[in-house]
């Protein structure tokens, strides 16, 4: 099948008319030949089963698109196709089983008091001085997750305000020239460089530290190493996460009966609540979507077949996570927003190899964020229309009004 016959990414339709031609073309295929904006064809996976079967499957590589022109809806950064999310083990193995020591559930939940701090503090200066009104992303969705990622990484707090202007120039895929965007690079590696020095020497309880004192010879890292894993931990990291706090926020106050429930008991409903917003993506607040969310994509190394549909060597492979998170082989009711649903295998944050490694970390700083905000500002409210973000990577919400 191919882009002329079933058109994709699908163009923005009310939620009802894309859930409904999801579910059409789930039904008619597991996954569909594309011609991308960028890099050429794709296979896209619309079933569930079948994405999470790709993503197991180890015949399914990534170091091969440092080489190549990346095939997806947006031109990739350059400096991104440098991390470990782009290799293959053994060398994926070896990098992420260092950087995983971060994101142990121990060090996350160590994080969690002092994220609750952050997030107290940004909204005492929200509501400072019997203020009444004030814009939710730009005060607090934005800079919760750059403040928590920097506590993690070990960025000093009177640098960390620059890393939202350096996060948002290295994703951003038009409205910066190519110069533009090298000098953020450049700015924010010669940044790094100098602190993993500072941390070598003096190291603390922090990422860089981690990474830059290792002395086992299996796990040394060089400088070169080093600095792309700092920089797609700090940039892949933020970003996303704002975008799905303030996702989860505007939904609750576009829905009343689901906020009125979470007020019952907010501490049990927060973390099913943060599950079915990663699932949903942009249908929780009403608005019109277009089809094609997709994980980064793989690459056969071999004839490989996955759902009937065989997908030969060399050719390029990527999970549309909007269609695959809304099929009803995987979830009941699964065009329903559920707050309080139980199991919610969705593949938001991936699966197998390359899951999201900081998923542990953007669960618990949702679950801060939201339970905070609804706990201190229950009468919180819109007040006009969401600036939403459509030059970087990640997309999102750059502005949002409310009132309280």
């Amino acid at each position: 099948m191919t882009s002329e016959t079933a058109p994709f990414p699908f163009p923005p339709l009310p939620p009802e008319e894309a859930l409904e031609a999801f579910r059409k073309v789930r039904a008619d295929r597991p996954m569909t030949r594309v011609t991308m904006p960028y890099g050429g064809d794709v296979w896209v996976i619309h079933r569930h089963a079948a994405a999470k079967q790709m993503l197991e499957d180890r015949r399914f590589v990534r170091q091969p698109f440092r080489e190549r022109e990346v095939p997806y809806f947006v031109q990739f950064p350059p400096f991104l196709l440098g991390t470990f999310q782009w290799s293959d083990p053994p060398e994926h193995t070896r990098l992420r089983r260092l950087v995983a020591r971060a994101f142990t559930a121990r060090r996350v939940e160590q994080l969690r008091l002092r994220s609750q701090e952050m997030a107290d503090a940004l909204l005492d200066r929200m509501t400072a001085d019997g203020r009444q009104e004030g814009d939710f992303a730009k005060e607090f969705a934005i800079p919760f997750p750059i403040r928590v990622l920097c506590e993690l990484i070990g960025v000093p707090e009177e640098d960390r305000d620059r890393f939202i202007g350096w996060s948002h120039a290295l994703l951003a895929v038009s409205g910066m020239t190519e110069e533009q965007t090298m000098q953020n690079s450049i700015e924010l590696y010669g940044y790094l460089a100098e602190l993993i020095a500072r941390r070598r020497a003096e190291p603390r309880e922090d990422l860089l530290s981690m990474l830059a004192v290792a002395e086992q010879k299996d796990d040394s890292l060089t400088d070169d190493e080093i600095l792309p894993i700092a920089m797609l931990v700090l940039v892949g990291g933020f970003d996303n996460t704002a975008n799905f706090i303030t996702l989860g926020t505007t939904t609750m106050l576009h829905n009343p009966d689901h906020l009125k429930l979470l007020l019952t008991d907010i501490d049990s409903i927060t973390p099913t609540l943060v599950e079915e917003t990663l699932r949903h993506g942009g249908f929780v607040q009403g608005q019109p979507v277009g089809g094609g969310g997709g994980l980064p994509p793989h690459l056969a190394s071999e004839d490989v077949e996955i759902d009937g549909q065989l997908i030969r060597k060399g050719e390029c492979v990527l999970v549309d996570i909007t269609a695959a998170n809304h099929d009803e082989n995987a979830f009941d009711a699964p065009d329903a927003f559920d707050i309080t649903r139980k199991p919610n295998p969705h593949l938001t944050l991936s699966h197998g190899l390359h899951h999201c490694l900081g998923a542990p970390l953007a669960r618990m700083e949702m679950q801060v964020a939201l339970s905070t905000v609804f706990r201190r500002l229950p009468g919180l409210r819109l007040t006009g229309e969401a600036v939403e973000v459509t030059e970087t990577l990640t997309g999102g919400v750059s502005s949002l009004p409310v009132a309280w």
